[in-house]
């Protein structure tokens, strides 16, 4: 009895400090570094600004991958940003690779400093056939309508395109000169798989350039977002995921549907897509999302922040919480989304083969070839082959620091301009940003619109605008952002 005693007081003493380490651990976070708008000069940009997005938003830059690309329509975007931007396009030399991408300079004054990249591409996804009724404003119009610009591209990715254009017009208008060259960057093919992209990155490679600074689309200023709190922050990405489909296929018998063998093609293909999905990649909070719980904690209630200051305790609670939601779950785990299905011709033919493509985005630390022996251990049927779509699969990007002076620099003009405080952040969809962490350390992807968790679904979705003067505060953003990177 008094050993029973013992273990009971020994267990209970053990509580006690557990609990007084998580309140100690609590109590300690920091609070958050106020965040003000800075008093900065009036926009440079004219009037005219934001007409001009509406101008590029009527060129349908379109790209899918089962067609070539347009090139008469870039050419033509090409024509009309150079007739917009004359003062730009004259401060900058102005290359084209890979058929339509875009790399201007900006030679600085200092050639021993590395350059700054900032990034953006000049196509768009197309509008689902059927859809287009459904828009408030047609989908190329570029009308301008209750206060907003309205059009595919405004906020994926035109918007950038025209901001970081125009803050270069305006200051190129005032006679600015870097000291460390600038270069922008403008894939033409960012939604097909960004061979723009990494065309560029091996001419700069070739030439034997590494930016000090890369900045892409990717975060954004998130409007009541964030799991457990409210207001606005900056989600700054750090890295973002992979992305790598696969095609599962299942033989079986053919013949005529009224004499079906035990397992048909299509069912034991339903099955291996059943299995994947109840047995889903493993969860885990690091990287950029580890980072952002941890820079969120000052900002959250007490009860919150304790599991946020003590994620070695809490780390599987939280996982558990993040696990309910589709967006949340995104951020801890390798996704498995089936996502094409292809059997028989016919009604009444059974199809001797079933074919499904799954979908998998990939979170830093997995790998294609952890998703390969995930599948095979997954479905565990010889009569299903898994082989990746070629051309398709990419490695997650690497994780750039957030506590390096370009970090604080970009964080920087953030607070300056919007007044919000930024945090790290894990962007799982995928953006050609990460064709950039062969030459440089420091990549990072945020674009300087406000979302609201109704604006997600503007996204490669129906009605994509952006508030007029959301637009004019990106580029206030882009002009700030050239002058403390380049200085």
């Amino acid at each position: 009895m008094r050993h029973a005693r013992g273990i009971a007081l020994g267990l209970l003493g053990a509580v006690v400090v557990l609990v007084a380490v998580v309140v100690a651990r609590t109590l300690r976070v920091p609070a958050s570094p106020s965040v003000t708008r800075a008093s900065l000069p009036a926009i440079l940009a004219d009037s005219g600004a934001v007409e001009r997005l509406a101008g590029a938003v009527r060129i349908p830059t379109v790209t899918t991958l089962d067609q070539p690309v347009d090139v008469a329509r870039f050419d033509e975007l090409h024509a009309f940003l150079a007739q917009q931007f004359p003062r730009a396009h004259a401060a900058m030399t102005r290359e084209i690779l890979d058929t339509a991408s875009l790399l201007f300079t900006w030679k600085g004054t200092d050639a021993s400093l590395s350059p700054v990249v900032l990034m953006a591409h000049q196509d768009v996804v197309p509008v689902e056939a059927g859809t287009e009724a459904q828009w408030t404003h047609p989908p190329f119009s570029g009308d301008l309508a209750e206060g907003f610009v309205w059009g595919r591209g405004t906020l994926d990715d035109k918007g950038n395109v025209m901001a970081i254009l125009e803050a270069a017009e305006a200051l190129a208008k005032r006679g600015f000169a870097p000291r460390r060259t600038l270069m922008l960057s403008f894939g033409h093919d960012e939604e097909r798989g960004g061979s723009g992209a990494l065309a560029v990155v091996a001419e700069l490679e070739r030439r034997g350039v590494h930016p000090s600074l890369v900045v892409d689309e990717g975060g954004v200023i998130a409007d009541d977002l964030l799991p457990g709190m409210s207001g606005r922050r900056a989600l700054v990405g750090i890295t973002e995921k992979g992305y790598m489909s696969v095609r599962l296929t299942a033989r079986a018998e053919g013949g005529h549907s009224s004499m079906p063998p035990q397992h048909t093609a299509v069912g034991i293909l339903a099955r291996a897509l059943d299995r994947l999905e109840n047995d889903p990649m493993p969860s885990r909070i690091d990287g950029g999302t580890r980072a952002m719980f941890e820079q969120l904690a000052p900002d959250v209630a007490f009860g919150r922040r304790m599991i946020f200051a003590n994620l070695w305790l809490f780390d599987p609670l939280l996982r558990r919480i993040l696990a309910g939601t589709p967006s949340s779950n995104a951020m801890i785990r390798t996704t498995t989304a089936p996502t094409m299905l292809e059997a028989s011709p016919k009604d009444n033919v059974l199809a001797q083969q079933a074919k499904a493509v799954v979908n998998f985005r990939l979170l830093p630390g997995d790998s294609v070839a952890t998703v390969m022996r995930h599948i095979a251990k997954a479905v565990n049927d010889p009569r299903v082959v898994a082989e990746p779509l070629e051309g398709l699969a990419r490695e997650p990007a690497p994780v750039s620091p957030s506590d390096s002076p370009e970090f604080h620099t970009l964080t920087t003009a953030i607070g300056d301009v919007f007044g919000v405080s930024a945090v790290p952040y894990l962007v799982v969809g995928g953006t050609d940003a990460r064709a950039y962490s062969r030459i440089a350390r420091n990549v990072y992807r945020f674009s300087p619109f406000a979302f609201g968790k109704s604006d997600l679904a503007r996204l490669h979705g129906t009605n994509e605008r952006v508030p007029a003067k959301d637009y004019l505060e990106a580029i206030r953003f882009y002009q700030h952002l050239i002058e403390l990177s380049t200085k």
